[in-house]
């Protein structure tokens, strides 16, 4: 119940969920005319502040940009790839297929090949809500990753997790068992800082392999010409811009809620 009511509840205070409930209060306060007016004027604060291009990617490039790829090679007895970059078999799709983060397992393909490490634990189980999707998103990377590659004895799954927190306490758990101490860490730069607190906290030395990075310098230095075009469109409340910030806002109300809990300093 508490791994689906981490998922469920943020909906509320994420921009577009708390946007919504302003709206709906409005509704209720429309005899209060001076009340419901700023209601909705706050929605509309709301939106057009988390939806234009300049918040949301200056508070994702605040914490993308937290840790860097390795200057040089890391190198590690073994590499712990997160999932969160796949979809399911499910038909009629033919076999699993990447999303956005698909990139995690691309960058340890390449982290593999290039002899950072020559074992890989991919982490990732389904939230209980939604087992019947048949594989789990370890199984999937694995899939990928084999046709990427890499052999099928190099690869370990770890598919009991349901969240970060879990990936870290049942990843570790399997490293011990190998007396395996050191890490190489791959997922989301967006993901990394959340997610490298805790493999740390489970007494873990992790080299930190970030991947999928939506700000790049050149988006950046784009962005800060100022050029009166590219200025108006990125003031424009767009969907793209409020899923980055909405993200952003994710990873950030992450790391508060498993700081009160106790699973990170």
């Amino acid at each position: 119940m508490f791994v689906y009511l981490s998922k469920f509840l943020p909906q509320f205070v994420y921009p577009l969920g708390l946007v919504t409930i302003i709206l709906f209060l409005s509704l209720f306060f429309l005899k209060h005319r001076k009340l419901a007016f700023w209601f909705i004027l706050l929605s509309l604060v709301l939106l057009s502040v988390a939806g234009n291009r300049y918040f949301s990617a200056g508070l994702t490039r605040l914490v993308e940009w937290q840790y860097l790829p390795p200057a040089e090679l890391p190198e590690a007895d073994a590499m712990v790839v997160l999932g969160g970059g796949t979809e399911s078999m499910d038909p009629p799709r033919q076999m699993a297929e990447v999303n956005g983060a698909g990139d995690r397992m691309l960058y340890a393909d390449w982290l593999y090949d290039q002899g950072a490490s020559s074992l890989i634990l991919l982490s990732g189980g389904n939230l209980g809500f939604s087992s019947l999707r048949g594989t789990t998103p370890a199984y999937e990377m694995q899939q990928i990753m084999l046709q990427l590659g890499v052999p099928e004895e190099a690869m370990i799954l770890q598919e009991d997790s349901q969240n970060t927190a879990e990936d870290a306490l049942f990843s570790a758990e399997i490293l011990r068992e190998l007396e395996i101490d050191e890490i190489i860490l791959v997922t989301s730069a967006l993901h990394m800082p959340r997610a490298l607190a805790l493999f740390e906290a489970q007494g873990l030395t992790v080299i930190p392999a970030p991947t999928d990075y939506t700000i790049t310098t050149l988006a950046w230095s784009e962005m800060m010409e100022f050029e009166w075009q590219q200025v108006l469109l990125n003031l424009m409340p767009s969907s793209g811009a409020l899923n980055q910030t909405t993200g952003v806002l994710k990873e950030l109300l992450g790391t508060l809620v498993y700081r009160q809990q106790g699973w990170i300093d």
